[in-house]
């Protein structure tokens, strides 16, 4: 097949062969972060298996050739950057083979047990006691439509929205995934008709091969797609205590569950590196693969998902069995959640506060049931993702939030570069993340601008809350910002006396102006994901360029803001839940840290060994 393309095209392409060596194979997010980077060269990146030929620069199409452990494909580039694309994608397909570790099979606890026995498969583990219940749904048509470019526009936009919400958490990256497939899929289509017969084929490349578990990405992102255009599938739940029995469950609706009387799940049709099953497992559903064909509906059952399977018919002694087990995993759980509300104290006995970086109301409650002391970092932004809020929805959300901790960050909108909002219009330029970004929001977008801070105020109700400016570079735009402020403040008889505010240090300009600074400001945090990719003039999501983030020349500039700033400073990045970078930080001078609700244990026991 190769002498036939050369045939064709003349000139002799570059070609490399790459081998899978991945016991997952060759899926969906690897897929998609290698397609990503193909998209960068000009020049023609194809992929050649078994005779088939398709674009290496396109999601489905790659998928499409059914990758598996011990399989091998020729890359294959023509054009301007051939040579380059296959070297930087041979290295960039090396790492992800090397980082794609197989998820184990979880070791199953042996217990005996009299009633009726199905064996299963462990996704996440757990016992619970109660009735069964079969997947249902119902399909229904709401008055909000959009028509097909709309929708697909605004999935496109929900999902990257998503990833930014949950990049720091291993679940993220299904997202991203997501919009990459979905993008490649429906990009030159033009109806909701020829999508579903697209999706259709696609799945159907994919049967019978290990990768048919990702055919339920293929529907989640369909499903997305049809519900912005008014066509809404849900799920028929009961409202008590059940554990739900379905074929299987598209990965959006794992995050409907955590909101259900749903508790343990047990499917059919899934495997473990399954989309679905990597969300349970992060949502903690003790759930199992299991057939369960026999299970009467409503009846109520054991899932014992710590010695993998369901016990129906179970008897008066399975039922004490079991409850006991659960009386003994909560009992761990409370000690683990104990031990999260203690002093994160170094050995030294110095006390590191840990504080949380929070988007939504559930993820404050999540954090205050963490152990966190307080919120580092309120992502405003991420927290009306579809449509633009009215003041009252504003100010209700935030009061919400403010209720539950005394110490509070919030971070004004930080939008641009790789952060969109649908229902706010930025002009196109050629470097967005050198454009309008964060706190220049106040020159281009004022009124927006007023009407966040009036809900920030009115929420606040005359509370010591801090309001950070992102993407400072000089003192002037910090002093015109909280001129702004009180100025809003003002003009709505608020008083905001109580408040401090402060900047953001991700701009490399702040360091050598934090004299300055101090004179003004009453507090630093310091953002190392975008204070990195400013240092090296790297984008911190540019598919092949990376950045090692352990840099000295990172902690060189974040000893720079502690040895001059007279306030206090903390870090919010994602290096203040870095284990390897913690010790440093703390020698270095840090004593705050802000970081997501699921790191927050694990950074105050890293601490407790400094």
């Amino acid at each position: 097949m190769l002498q036939l393309f050369q045939q064709f095209f003349g000139k002799k392409p570059h070609t490399i062969q790459l081998h899978i060596s991945s016991a997952n194979g060759f899926h969906l997010r690897p897929v998609a972060e290698f397609v990503n980077t193909a998209k960068t060269f000009a020049c023609d990146i194809s992929a050649l298996h078994q005779h088939k030929s398709v674009s290496a620069k396109s999601v489905n199409a790659l998928l499409s050739l059914g990758l598996e452990k011990g399989d091998s494909f020729t890359l294959l580039a023509r054009g301007k950057d051939a040579k380059v694309a296959t070297e930087t994608l041979q290295a960039l397909f090396a790492r992800l083979m090397q980082k794609d570790k197989e998820v184990s099979t979880l070791g199953k606890e042996t217990k005996v047990y009299e009633g009726q026995i199905i064996e299963g498969e462990i996704i996440s583990r757990g016992v619970v006691i109660a009735p069964v219940c079969r997947y249902a749904e119902r399909e229904f048509a709401t008055e909000a439509r959009l028509d097909f470019s709309e929708a697909l526009a605004k999935s496109l936009d929900e999902l990257e929205i998503l990833y930014l919400a949950h990049k720091e958490e291993e679940n993220g990256s299904i997202y991203l995934a997501q919009k990459a497939l979905l993008h490649a899929i429906a990009d030159d289509l033009d109806s909701v008709e020829t999508f579903e017969l697209t999706i259709a084929e696609a799945s159907a490349h994919l049967t019978g091969s290990k990768m048919a578990s990702k055919i339920i990405d293929y529907q989640d992102i369909l499903r997305r797609v049809k519900n912005h255009m008014g066509i809404k599938t849900e799920m028929i739940l009961p409202e008590t205590s059940t554990i739900l029995l379905a074929e299987d469950l598209l990965p959006s609706q794992i995050t409907q569950l955590r909101s259900s009387h749903v508790e343990g799940v047990v499917l059919k049709e899934t495997t473990l590196t399954s989309h679905t099953a990597i969300l349970l497992r992060a949502a903690g559903i003790p759930s199992l693969i299991a057939d369960y064909s026999t299970v009467e509906e409503h009846s109520r059952v054991i899932l014992d998902a710590n010695s993998g399977m369901i016990v129906s018919k179970p008897s008066e002694k399975d039922l004490t069995e079991a409850e006991k087990r659960k009386t003994e995993d909560r009992k761990q759980r409370d000690i683990a959640a104990n031990k999260r509300f203690e002093k994160a104290l170094t050995r030294t006995q110095k006390q590191i506060h840990i504080l949380s970086n929070v988007t939504d109301i559930d993820s404050a409650k999540e954090a205050r049931a963490e152990g966190a002391e307080g919120i580092g970092l309120l992502r405003t932004e991420f927290l009306f993702k579809n449509r633009k809020p009215s003041l009252e929805e504003q100010t209700k959300a935030y009061t919400e939030i403010f209720s539950c901790f005394e110490n509070i960050t919030v971070r004004t909108l930080d939008v641009g570069g790789d952060k969109k909002l649908p229902y706010l219009t930025l002009q196109e330029e050629n470097n967005p993340f050198l454009g309008i970004r964060g706190i220049r929001l106040f020159k281009t977008h004022p009124q927006l601008m007023e009407e966040h801070l009036h809900a920030i105020f009115l929420a606040a109700n005359g509370r010591p809350i801090k309001v950070m400016f992102p993407m400072v570079s000089t003192v002037e735009e910090f002093m015109h910002a909280k001129a702004f402020a009180f100025r809003t403040a003002e003009k709505y008889d608020l008083d905001i006396s109580a408040m401090l505010f402060g900047i953001m240090v991700e701009v490399p300009s702040v360091l050598f102006l934090i004299k300055n600074f101090n004179r003004v400001t009453d507090f630093y945090s310091i953002g190392t994901n975008d204070l990195t990719q400013y240092l090296f003039a790297i984008e911190r999501t540019h598919p092949s360029l990376k950045v090692d983030e352990h840099s000295s020349v990172v902690f060189d500039a974040i000893k720079t803001v502690i040895d001059q700033a007279d306030k206090p400073v903390s870090i919010c990045g994602e290096l203040a839940a870095d284990p390897k970078a913690v010790g440093i930080l703390l020698k270095i001078g840090i004593e705050t840290l802000s970081v997501s609700p699921k790191r927050i244990a694990a950074t105050k026991e890293e601490i407790r060994h400094v």
